[in-house]
């Protein structure tokens, strides 16, 4: 910039590239644009995934970085991550599925999927089953013709149903239709893609960024042509991850596999101690003997079970309200994921939009506790639950 006037050098600081070091982990490239040289080699760079960095809704190296290390996590061809996980979510659906399409999913779904299903069958026209999940012959039984797309969670929200992956996808095997497989609740400790799943999706929001202080989603992919496909919709969608955003997860996945542990063997004991209370009707966790999938999670999930469980108090939703309400220590909130202890109650929120039929059906009570298991330790952890329990019998 010798020889340019003050105004302009303001407009044009030095771009710094490390020479003869290298940062030991990935910087945050805040920037959205790019330069180039030549003509040609901007126009390469419109061509999809794995070109030259261009403009931030395409392509921006600190998101790359998260969209390969969570490939390598999952053992994909590809990632893609999104501003939020409904952005993986809807980034999926929308580019896959057009009007007259049938998509196979469970019944027990997180209530934003659900809404979002069925808002492309009123809206789209999408033809929609739901399936309780519990037996491969379901799947059979509902395809059809038209049928595009199987959609599964790993452990579902807030029941806890396990799916088996591999039978379920064993199922479609050769028929064309898509498996997609949410795996929020099992980030480390699932693989979808090793037992036959062709896209997993999470909410990196919840344990694998782990610190409550980041919004992201991440779809990732088993073939690489799906990935440009779904890639392709997600940038005119405008549905990818800020940059910040994407160097949070980062810090985080760093400490998950500890993280995921911990929220684990936290949450197996409070189901424990849950289980004998007077006002509790019955504790849904993978890891108890008496979970209906426990021997399929002993499978799927053999390093531990997740850090989420459900209850039913047996003075139904409003026991369920003064319950999540007097607890002091856990906090009454949303998410799950979060270094903290999180409570809610499903029916009056994550599941708002589900009638008494679809929260029936979903195998969720009026009554029903979901709770969020955080890092603190489990005997404080208990002392709060124990005395909110007394408050609500």
């Amino acid at each position: 910039m010798t020889g340019h006037h003050p105004q302009t050098r303001a407009v044009h600081p030095p771009v710094i590239t490390p020479s003869g070091s290298r940062p030991l982990g990935q910087p945050i490239y805040q920037g959205h644009l790019f330069a180039f040289d030549a003509a040609d080699d901007l126009a390469a760079a419109f061509h999809g995934p794995g070109q030259a960095f261009l403009y931030g809704r395409m392509s921006n190296p600190t998101v790359r970085s998260l969209e390969e290390a969570l490939a390598e996590i999952e053992g994909g061809a590809g990632a893609l991550a999104t501003a939020a996980g409904m952005g993986a979510v809807n980034g999926v659906l929308m580019a896959l599925l057009k009007s007259g399409d049938h998509v196979i999913a469970q019944s027990s779904l997180y209530g934003g999927t659900y809404a979002l299903l069925h808002d492309l069958a009123e809206r789209w026209g999408v033809e929609l089953t739901h399936i309780p999940g519990d037996d491969p012959g379901e799947v059979r039984a509902a395809l059809r013709p038209n049928t595009r797309l199987l959609y599964l969670e790993t452990v579902a929200n807030p029941t806890t149903h396990v799916t088996d992956i591999p039978a379920f996808t064993e199922a479609v095997r050769g028929t064309g239709v898509l498996t997609v497989v949410d795996n929020t609740f099992a980030p480390l400790l699932c693989r979808p893609l090793e037992h036959g799943a062709d896209i997993v999706v999470h909410s990196v929001t919840k344990f694998l960024s782990g610190h409550g202080d980041v919004m992201g989603g991440a779809a990732v992919f088993a073939d690489p042509d799906l990935h440009r496909r779904v890639w392709d919709h997600a940038v005119e969608l405008g549905s990818t991850a800020d940059p910040f955003a994407a160097w949070l997860t980062l810090r985080g996945l760093a400490t998950a596999p500890m993280r995921v542990a911990r929220h684990s063997a936290n949450a197996l004991d409070l189901a424990r101690r849950l289980a004998g209370h007077a006002s509790v009707d019955r504790v849904h966790y993978p890891g108890l003997i008496d979970h209906p999938q426990h021997e399929i999670a002993r499978r799927l999930l053999p390093d531990g079970a997740g850090g989420v469980l459900s209850f039913e108090l047996a003075g139904g939703r409003e026991a369920g309200r003064v319950f999540s309400e007097s607890v002091r220590l856990v906090s009454l909130s949303p998410s799950l994921g979060d270094t903290g202890t999180l409570v809610m109650h499903p029916a009056s929120t994550s599941h708002r939009q589900m009638d008494a039929a679809s929260l029936a059906a979903a195998g969720i009570g009026e009554g029903t506790v979901r709770l969020a298991v955080g890092l603190e330790d489990p005997d404080d952890l208990w002392d709060d639950i124990e005395q909110a329990l007394a408050k609500a019998t």
